[in-house]
């Protein structure tokens, strides 16, 4: 072996034992002889023991590691050290601004065990409560973390947005006369987007593609039949797919539908529809409803369509409250004043409903009961005080392993609602995990069930569910569903929306904001209730005030005859 995979070996084991919080002393001998390995001017392979053991800052304890690489091609030590470490954790050594001591405390203190997680955490602005760090240090994380979920090349949908915007308005200004619309994963509003896709429609295609060909609009760009392929400067795969106007329409179609959908839809028409003037006009010849290209995934809204019973699907302006967000009592950036008057004056909400973090969360400040009375105080001077806009007493209580909520009765009933969420031991199999999560619905302060299986998209899978079972126990228990609207959750899955729809269950659409601007989030939330047909009486925070006050009274004043 030679010197320099010798040197890179040490300096890695140097890490893990600092990592680790191993001997001071001993990390700083490993570290200084990797750096030492790396720099001589000859080969250690054509060394013996005792001549390596000579050389400045080596010794014996690093010769012998020497001679274990050089006979073995490995080290103990650093085996068990990885063995002994998460490969989530092991990757966080890799991120730009943040050495072996930092992982440790976001690991072993914040519980944080890899990149995804730490994204998170990041955006709930819960490390620069750890010692050692800061608002500069967080948001630098968040930049590397960024880049490497980029270069992976699937987008979350809110990363594909700002590039799909920019395109947009670069092509509208190169073809001015052109018909430009998006298509694919992006217009159908899927969560995660690994294509950019968009149908030009121009009076001449040969010239649409010689600009397109010799611009500089895109990277890598290469040109087959119809369509211009390249990527974004983020990675992003992008196809233009350049069409004759009059063949628009029927193009915009066939590139927006998944597979299934526009199979399905095409074997219903009998005659040719060579040149649409419309989408609309393809669907009527199919006997259907246009249909909202956030519906068109193979055939469930098909056959509703069929039968005229497509959902109105719920829109942003139906919204008049937002549930489930975080104040500075817990782990977020604004205080509840500020919150609220966003709300009322930005967002022209009618109510808020604050959930900061409950008493276990010790990692986000959660709150002891002390602090939960010391909030409650807080909120009833602001109600008296805020014209036309009210915030509800909420809490996220934390799940635990049992399933129980870690608050008492004589305190959970002080709340107007209560979002029960897990947030730790998250590797329970699927039979225990649904377990757990019954008996919190089950519990009858439950108001709405917080992100369901803890997904963070292109980060972490969902802890595994029997969905059936939990969506039915909701019906049971007349909880509500959680859409968290976080584009990196966006977890109840939609594909589960029409189940839950089907059971009677409502669902309501959260942004889990920690500061002002992730009241905007909800956004996401729409698309992605819109993906999975929810109308607007189907959302829990389509109620106005009056009628959601009502909803929270009633299902209080049910438990306490109980």
């Amino acid at each position: 072996m030679e010197n320099k995979p010798i040197a890179g070996r040490l300096k890695l084991l140097a890490k893990f034992m600092e990592l680790h919080e191993q001997n001071e002393f001993k990390i700083r001998s490993v570290a200084n002889a990797s750096f030492t390995i790396d720099k001589l001017p000859y080969q250690l392979a054509d060394k013996s023991f005792e001549e390596i053991t000579q050389i400045k800052g080596v010794g014996k304890s690093i010769a012998a590691y020497i001679k274990e690489l050089q006979e073995t091609g490995t080290l103990k030590d650093l085996e068990d050290l990885l063995a002994a470490t998460p490969d989530g954790v092991a990757e966080m050594l890799n991120i730009k601004g943040i050495g072996p001591k930092k992982v440790a405390i976001i690991w072993k203190q914040l519980g944080i065990e890899n990149t995804g997680e730490l994204y998170y955490a990041c955006n709930e602005n819960r490390l620069v409560e750890a010692k050692g760090f800061g608002i500069k240090t967080q948001d630098e994380i968040i930049k590397s973390l960024e880049f490497r979920m980029a270069s992976n090349g699937k987008f979350l949908y809110a990363q594909a947005q700002h590039e799909a915007k920019e395109l947009m308005a670069l092509l509208k200004s190169m073809f001015p006369g052109a018909l430009i619309e998006y298509a694919g994963d992006y217009r159908r509003c899927c969560e995660i987007v690994s294509e950019l896709v968009v149908v030009l429609g121009t009076r001449d295609a040969e010239l649409a593609l010689n600009s397109l060909s010799t611009s500089t609009l895109l990277n890598n760009i290469a040109v087959t039949d119809c369509r211009v392929s390249g990527e974004t400067a983020n990675g992003l795969l992008v196809s233009i797919i350049v069409s004759d106007k009059r063949f628009f329409y029927r193009d915009l179609f066939t590139y927006t539908g998944n597979d299934g959908h526009v199979e399905a839809v095409l074997s219903r028409i009998v005659d040719a529809i060579d040149q649409p003037e419309s989408e609309e006009f393809i669907y009527k010849k199919a006997s259907l409803p246009w249909m909202a290209p956030e519906l068109r995934e193979g055939t469930a809204f098909i056959n509703k369509a069929a039968v005229d019973f497509l959902p109105d699907l719920i829109d942003f302006a139906d919204l008049k409250g937002t549930l489930h967000n975080h104040s500075t009592w817990s782990d977020g950036i604004n205080t509840l004043e500020e919150m609220a008057l966003y709300c009322r004056d930005e967002m022209k909400l009618e109510y808020l409903g604050i959930c900061d973090h409950s008493k276990s969360a010790v990692y986000a400040k959660g709150l002891s009961i002390e602090r939960v009375l010391q909030q409650h105080q807080e909120i009833e001077k602001l109600n008296s005080k805020l014209d036309n806009f009210h915030i509800f007493k909420g809490i996220e209580s934390d799940i635990l392993g049992d399933g129980s909520l870690d608050y008492p009765d004589n305190i959970l009933e002080k709340f107007d609602f209560v979002v029960a969420s897990v947030h730790s031991n998250l590797k329970m199999d699927k039979e225990k995990a649904t377990t757990r999560i019954i008996k919190a619905i089950e519990n009858p302060y439950t108001t709405i069930l917080g992100h369901p299986t803890g997904r963070l998209l292109l980060s972490r899978n969902g802890y595994e569910l029997d969905y059936e079972k939990v969506i039915d126990a909701c019906a049971a228990n007349n909880v509500i569903i959680e859409i968290n609207a976080n584009p990196r959750r966006l977890d109840l899955d939609w594909r589960w929306c029409q189940y839950a729809i089907s059971k009677g269950v409502m669902l309501s659409i959260n942004p889990d904001a920690h500061r002002i601007e992730g009241f905007n989030d909800m956004h996401y939330g729409i698309l992605a209730a819109r993906k999975g047909g929810v109308s607007k009486e189907n959302c829990l925070n389509t109620l106005s005030f009056e009628q959601i006050k009502e909803k929270f009274e009633t299902r209080k004043a049910a438990i306490t005859t109980v």
